[in-house]
């Protein structure tokens, strides 16, 4: 895994992996989970650690730094997997401050961003995280949309969505992944009408889903980032979109 260090040294990834769920579970600097994993006896017993042996909080930081979306998307993936699924998602963009964005980096790009775009792929059925996308330039639904979808096509039946994701090559794309749309004409002549009635009316509804997890996260983790430059911000609403899954797979 792509969070030890590269030349061999210190802690397996998985043993990082842990300690950063961890820390994002309990809302805590790096100086407090290493302190607290420390005296946690299940946490040391997990890890195969002992009081004394645990990483300095700058080699978490740095594990944290190291590892790239691709490694926190696919353990997205597999703490998704711990809930049950449909095949039947629903997706949504929500927002999330960036209260600490690196100076250099709204110098470089001459503009003031103030929020992310989260844009979630949700299972309907126990409200499972699939995969998510990350921006700072407010992109169009119907272009990340399909970008969200279509990589995560094997494992969806249908995908319901507001009329923001109203776009007809969406819906082509869905049928032609084999996923059949769920997404609302915006109405302009009476065949919208038409259209609109031939939809699943519970299959649509279950688009709320995404509404609820959106608000779910914000209550417990906070509706901004901790971390300084973009590419970290966007890891951390990857690990906390993690976090969720595992938290709700432990409820249940």
């Amino acid at each position: 895994m792509e969070l030890s260090d590269p030349a061999g040294n210190g802690f397996a990834g998985w043993k990082h992996a842990v300690l950063l769920y961890l820390r994002e579970h309990m809302s805590a600097e790096y100086e407090e989970i290493i302190d607290w994993a420390e005296e946690m006896e299940r946490v040391r017993a997990v890890l195969n650690l002992q009081r004394g042996e645990f990483p300095a909080p700058s080699t978490l930081c740095k594990a944290f730094k190291r590892a790239s979306m691709t490694v926190w998307r696919q353990l997205l993936r597999r703490s998704a997997e711990l809930l049950d699924q449909n095949g039947h998602a629903a997706i949504d963009a929500t927002y999330f401050d960036r209260q600490q964005a690196s100076s250099h980096y709204l110098r470089r790009i001459d503009r003031s961003v103030k929020t992310i775009q989260t844009t979630f792929l949700v299972d309907t059925t126990e409200g499972a995280i699939l995969d998510l996308h990350c921006s700072t330039k407010w992109p169009d639904e119907t272009k990340i949309g399909p970008k969200v979808a279509l990589r995560n096509a094997d494992d969806l039946r249908s995908l319901a969505a507001d009329k923001g994701y109203d776009d007809m090559s969406f819906r082509e794309e869905l049928r032609n992944a084999g996923i059949r749309p769920l997404i609302k004409h915006r109405v302009f002549a009476p065949y919208d009408h038409a259209h609109n009635a031939r939809i699943d009316d519970e299959l649509y509804g279950q688009r709320s889903q995404t509404e609820s997890v959106n608000s779910s996260i914000k209550r417990s983790y906070g509706s901004a980032v901790r971390a300084r430059d973009w590419f970290r911000q966007f890891r951390e609403i990857t690990l906390i979109a993690g976090v969720y899954n595992v938290e709700q797979a432990i409820e249940r």
